[in-house]
C-alpha cells in the first residue's frame, strides 16, 4: 500500500469517526427517554400489587362515598350527575391521564322526592312502596278503591273495559307466596365452579326474540289502556317476598312517558290488597309521590381514564363496571361493587407507578340496567358497527342489535385486545368466564396462576350474560366476565331496597381488586394476546322445523 494510499484512508477513518460522534449524542438523547417510557416489568411487580391491594386498601372508602354519601345512581338522575363528576375526580387524584366522560344519547332524568302509601279502608295501614321508574307523580294525593285486573298481554284487556275508571288498577297476579327453599347466602363450593366449564350451544329461536320484544313494548300499551280507560293509577306486585322492592320501568326516552303513576308495592302487602278485594269491598288506598323530571340534558355519560402505554401500536387493555343503578336501594353490590373494584384496581397501578406496554383505560358504564347502552355506544363508535340505516329507532334497539348483520369492524376493532368486566355483586373472584373461547383458555389460566393461593384459578367455558361485556363478545371481541361467589347477591339483593352498603364484603372486595389489577398489568405486559372469535355471521335457526305456540303471545 503507498503512503498516499494510507493518508486518504486515515482521512476516510478519520471523517467516519465525526459522523459516528456527531450521531452519539442524538441516540444517547433518545434511547434513555424510549427506555424511561417502556421500562420493563419488573420482577416484583405482582407482589407490589398484592402489598398495595392489601396492605393499603381504599376500595371500601370508595365504596361508602358512592352508596352512602351519593346513593342510588338512576342513570341521568342527579346522583348519576354527581356520581360522574366524583369519580373523574378520584381519576385525577390519583395520576390517571386522558379523565373525560363521553356521551351518547338516552333521555330523560327522574328522581323520587317523596312518596307515601296507604291503605285507608277498611283500616290504616302504612304499605311498603316506591313509585315505578320515570312514571308521573300524582301531582297530590290519589284516593281511589283498587281492582285486581291481572293484564300480561292485550288480549287481556277486553274483560276490563268500562271497568277501570277511577280506580287504582293492581295489574299482577297475586300469586300465594314465592318465599326461597334454599339459603338466601353461598358461596361456590368447586363442584359449582366445574358445573360451569361447558360449552353452551347456541339455541337460536328468531320467534322467541320477536316475543321478546312484544312483552317489551306491552308496557307502554298498558299504560294507554289505563288512560283510556281513565284509571288513576296502577299498581304491580314486587316480584320478591321479604317486603324487598325494585321500582324498575324503562319509559326513560323523552316522548315515552307514562300517563299514569305506576307504583310497586311489597309482595306481603300487595296480597293483602289482593285478598281483601276478593272477600269485598275492595279497600281504598291512598298514593301520594312527587317526583322530578329533567331534560337539561338527554344525554348518558361513561367516565374514562387511562394509564398510558409505551407502545401505541400493541393496543389497549380495558377494565370496566357500570356506574348506574336503580333506586330502591343504593347500587352497592349491582354495582357499586363493581365500580369500586375498577377504582380500587387503577389507584392500586396509578400508586405503584407501572409504565405498562399497552394503555390500561378504565370505563365507568352508564346506562348499562337499560340494555347495557353505555358500554354498546362505546362498541358503536370505536369497535364495530351493526345498526343498518334503516333500523327503527326506539328503547329497544339493545334487544335487536345482536341480530343485525352484517357487522362492519371499525378502523380500531383491533386496538382493543383484552377487556375484563366486574358485575356481579361484591363476592370473591373465584376464576374467569372463557365465554366458549377455547383457545383463550391457557393464556387466561396463566395469568389468573398467581392469584391461585387467594382462591381464583378457575377458567371456566361457559359465558354469562346480561352485562357489558356482551355486546363486545357479540362482535367478537375478547371481552370477560369473573366468576364470583354469589352470596345473596341474586337471593335479595339484585335491584332491591336492600342494596346497601351493608351487605358488600371487604375482604372479597380487596381480593377482587388485586385480581383486577394483576389481570391488567399481565395482559399490559404480555407478549401473547387473547385469541379472538371469528366474527360472527348469521346464525341458522336451531331447530328449523319448529312450529310456534299461539298461546305464547
Amino acid at each position: 500500500m503507498t503512503l498516499r494510499k494510507i493518508r486518504w484512508r486515515k482521512a476516510q477513518e478519520i471523517r467516519s469517526m465525526r459522523k459516528f460522534l456527531m450521531a452519539v449524542p442524538l441516540v444517547l438523547f433518545t434511547v434513555p427517554a424510549a427506555a424511561q417510557q417502556a421500562a420493563a416489568p419488573q420482577a416484583d411487580d405482582m407482589n407490589r400489587v398484592m402489598d398495595q391491594g392489601l396492605q393499603h386498601s381504599h376500595v371500601m372508602q370508595t365504596a361508602e362515598y358512592l352508596m352512602d354519601s351519593i346513593g342510588g345512581r338512576l342513570t341521568n338522575s342527579p346522583q348519576m350527575r354527581q356520581a360522574e363528576g366524583w369519580t373523574q375526580a378520584q381519576f385525577r387524584s390519583w395520576g390517571l391521564k386522558n379523565v373525560h366522560k363521553e356521551g351518547f344519547p338516552f333521555g330523560r332524568g327522574w328522581s323520587i322526592q317523596w312518596s307515601s302509601v296507604r291503605m285507608v279502608m277498611p283500616r290504616v295501614i302504612q304499605l311498603t312502596a316506591m313509585p315505578l321508574a320515570w312514571t308521573p307523580g300524582t301531582n297530590g294525593t290519589i284516593r281511589a278503591p283498587i281492582v285486581v285486573a291481572p293484564m300480561k298481554r292485550e288480549r287481556d284487556f277486553e274483560p276490563w273495559r268500562g271497568k277501570l275508571a277511577g280506580k287504582v288498577v293492581l295489574v299482577s297476579l297475586p300469586g300465594d307466596g314465592d318465599e326461597p327453599g334454599d339459603p338466601a347466602f353461598k358461596r361456590l363450593k368447586d363442584d359449582d365452579i366445574h358445573k360451569l366449564d361447558r360449552i353452551e350451544q347456541p339455541d337460536v329461536d328468531p320467534a322467541a326474540r320477536e316475543r321478546q320484544l312484544k312483552r317489551f313494548k306491552f308496557r307502554a300499551k298498558l299504560d294507554a289502556f289505563l288512560k283510556s280507560e281513565r284509571a288513576v293509577a296502577w299498581v304491580r306486585k314486587s316480584y320478591r317476598d321479604g317486603k324487598l322492592l325494585h321500582g324498575e320501568s324503562f319509559a326513560y326516552r323523552v316522548g315515552d312517558t307514562p300517563a299514569l303513576p305506576g307504583i310497586e308495592v311489597a309482595a306481603e302487602d300487595y296480597r293483602r290488597l289482593a285478598r281483601l278485594a276478593k272477600v269485598g269491598p275492595a279497600p281504598t288506598i291512598e298514593i301520594n309521590s312527587t317526583v322530578k323530571f329533567d331534560d337539561s340534558d338527554i344525554n348518558a355519560y361513561n367516565i374514562f381514564g387511562e394509564i398510558p402505554g409505551s407502545d401505541p401500536r400493541a393496543g389497549y387493555v380495558m377494565a370496566g363496571a357500570h356506574l348506574d343503578s336503580w333506586v330502591a336501594g343504593d347500587g352497592a353490590a349491582d354495582n357499586g361493587a363493581g365500580t369500586a373494584v375498577v377504582m380500587e384496581a387503577a389507584r392500586i397501578l396509578a400508586t405503584i407507578g407501572i409504565k405498562p406496554r399497552r394503555t390500561i383505560r378504565f370505563a365507568l358504564w352508564a346506562g348499562e340496567e337499560q340494555g347495557c347502552l353505555g358500554s354498546l355506544s362505546y362498541v358503536e363508535k370505536y369497535l364495530a358497527t351493526r345498526i343498518p340505516a334503516n333500523a327503527p329507532d326506539g328503547n329497544d334497539q339493545w334487544l335487536r342489535w345482536d341480530q343485525w348483520f352484517p357487522i362492519k369492524p371499525r378502523p380500531g376493532y383491533k386496538d382493543l385486545v383484552a377487556y375484563f368486566n366486574i358485575d356481579n355483586g361484591s363476592g370473591k373472584v373465584r376464576g374467569i368466564h372463557a365465554e366458549g373461547n377455547v383457545a383463550a383458555v391457557p393464556l387466561l389460566r396463566e395469568w389468573l396462576q398467581p392469584f391461585a393461593s387467594m382462591g381464583a384459578n378457575a377458567v371456566v367455558a361457559s359465558p354469562t350474560r346480561d352485562t357489558d361485556h356482551e355486546f363486545m363478545q357479540a362482535v367478537g371481541v375478547p371481552g370477560y366476565q369473573f366468576v364470583q361467589d354469589p352470596l345473596d347477591y341474586s337471593s335479595r339483593i339484585h335491584h332491591s331496597s336492600i342494596d346497601t352498603f351493608d351487605h358488600l364484603k371487604a375482604e372479597d372486595m380487596r381480593q377482587a381488586s388485586v385480581i383486577l389489577a394483576g389481570l391488567l398489568l399481565q395482559s399490559a405486559n404480555s407478549d401473547k394476546t387473547l385469541p379472538r372469535m371469528p366474527l360472527p355471521t348469521q346464525s341458522a335457526p336451531t331447530n328449523p322445523f319448529k312450529y310456534e305456540d299461539p298461546s305464547d303471545d
